[in-house]
């Protein structure tokens, strides 16, 4: 082993008890995926983890001044929303309709402000401020049909330093005129935006027609040309959120099998696709969605707030054989969603599946919300989980952020059980520090 000295020039490391995935708890099972070290160490040099374990295994490799400790909290992976807009963080908790008429008065209304660059770049840094505060890390965002909603979104994530994916919306149809384009117009500034941002520090872009009712085939068609281009952008949209929905899909699109037919005719599953809500979805378009590598966003809080459904868990992670299990991804969907916090969101997810006859453990939902999201992004191999050759986004969870969560806290008997006391009860005050490779980004305290 070198002498300590070489270890010690850059290397720096957290000291606490640390949580995180080795394996997906819903084929494993939940002792079998989680990995929880009570005094554990993360070493980090050049913003990677060089080292994860026990800090009576680690000790020897970096000097004790360069260690931060963490004692009365949890170290986490960094939270990751799969499906959000960051222009809606504006609206959040407007009052009172189902998904149509919601984008009509509330949506589309404040998406138009984002022809303005300024009022871009202000809401850009409210919502990365609020993920920072929230615990997460990583987020895959839906932007305005305005080019410069994107650029916008971009510059302030590359200046935080935060892996971010996002894209324009593409909408050439049944919506306002102040936020259409059109086919060839949709295709040319994604392709710009491609070209500019993506694979650029650690941004991704994503082709992102917001739904299919407001795209045209031309649209779609576009899309799908501009994925095959350039496979490694990623391909972001709606699929089966409400059931007007789908029979509004049924009527544009009469001769696709159903919904995710829609997609799947002009290129648009497969590898890097995420699909947000997937809610009332056929057997068919389950098995399609596992077989294309496709992925699913779930949102709980905007589907109960919306009235949209409920998430089927048991169809999407241990469906019967021989149906194979779809890659899945928790998300706020904020402004339909009512909070950026994941642990809220977690929460929400545990009563969806109560109400669906699925009972969702703490250590499925924070799987969700980890490594399980970043396997949704195929990001697996960069972020959501704490282990050697990974990017050290790291959330520190205070686990006695409230006098009651205090006193709760006295009586659990393991980490299970914590776990789930922090995601029913917990928010962003749970967020003590947050690390963007290595760096601290955010401190409460």
């Amino acid at each position: 082993m070198p002498p300590p000295s070489a270890h010690r020039s850059a290397a720096v490391a957290l000291r606490g008890p640390t949580l995180s995935f080795v394996d997906d708890p819903f084929q494993a099972g939940d002792e079998a995926a989680l990995r929880y070290e009570p005094d554990g160490l993360i070493i980090i040099e050049d913003g990677l983890i060089t080292a994860a374990g026990s800090h009576a295994a680690l000790r020897g490799q970096v000097a004790p001044e360069a260690v931060t400790r963490y004692p009365d909290a949890l170290i986490l992976p960094g939270l990751i929303d799969t499906h959000v807009h960051y222009p809606q963080t504006q609206i959040i908790g407007a009052y009172g309709a189902q998904l149509i008429d919601w984008l009509n008065e509330y949506t589309f209304v404040a998406e138009q402000q984002f022809a303005d660059a300024g009022h871009a770049r202000a809401v850009s840094r409210t919502f990365l401020d609020e993920c920072l505060r929230a615990g997460t890390t990583t987020a895959a965002v839906y932007c305005t049909v305005h080019p410069g909603s994107v650029d916008a979104f971009f510059e302030a994530a590359r200046e935080y330093g935060m892996r971010m994916v996002a894209g324009k919306v593409l909408m050439d149809r049944n919506a306002p005129a102040a936020l259409t384009d059109t086919a060839q117009a949709g295709y040319d500034d994604s392709l710009a935006l491609i070209e500019r941002w993506h694979g650029k520090d650690r941004l991704h872009y994503a082709i992102t027609p917001r739904f299919a009712p407001t795209s045209t085939p031309e649209q779609l068609e576009a899309a799908g040309a501009l994925w095959r281009q350039h496979p490694s952008a990623y391909m972001q949209t709606h699929l089966s959120e409400n059931q007007a929905e789908i029979e509004w899909v049924k009527q544009l699109f009469p001769r696709r099998a159903d919904y995710l037919d829609v997609y799947d005719h002009y290129g648009l599953t497969g590898p890097r696709s995420v699909f947000g809500h997937a809610i009332h979805l056929g057997e068919r378009e389950w098995q399609r969605l596992s077989e294309t590598g496709s992925a699913v966003a779930h949102c709980p809080t905007s589907n109960t707030f919306l009235g949209s459904g409920l998430f089927d868990f048991a169809r999407a992670r241990q469906p019967q054989p021989p149906a194979l299990p779809v890659r899945t991804g928790l998300a706020t969907d904020v402004g339909g969603g009512t909070s950026l916090s994941m642990l809220r969101t977690m929460g929400e997810a545990y009563k969806v599946g109560q109400l669906g006859g699925y009972s969702l453990s703490a250590a499925k939902a924070l799987y969700l919300a980890t490594r399980g999201a970043a396997q949704a992004l195929y990001l697996e191999d960069k972020i959501g989980s704490i282990e050697a050759g990974l990017e050290a986004d790291l959330l520190v969870l205070d686990l006695k952020s409230t006098p009651l969560i205090d006193f709760r806290m006295k009586h659990c008997q393991d980490i299970n059980e914590a776990l789930f006391v922090q995601m029913i009860m917990a928010d962003d005050r749970a967020t003590k520090a947050v690390y963007i490779k290595g760096r601290l980004a955010y401190s409460r305290d």
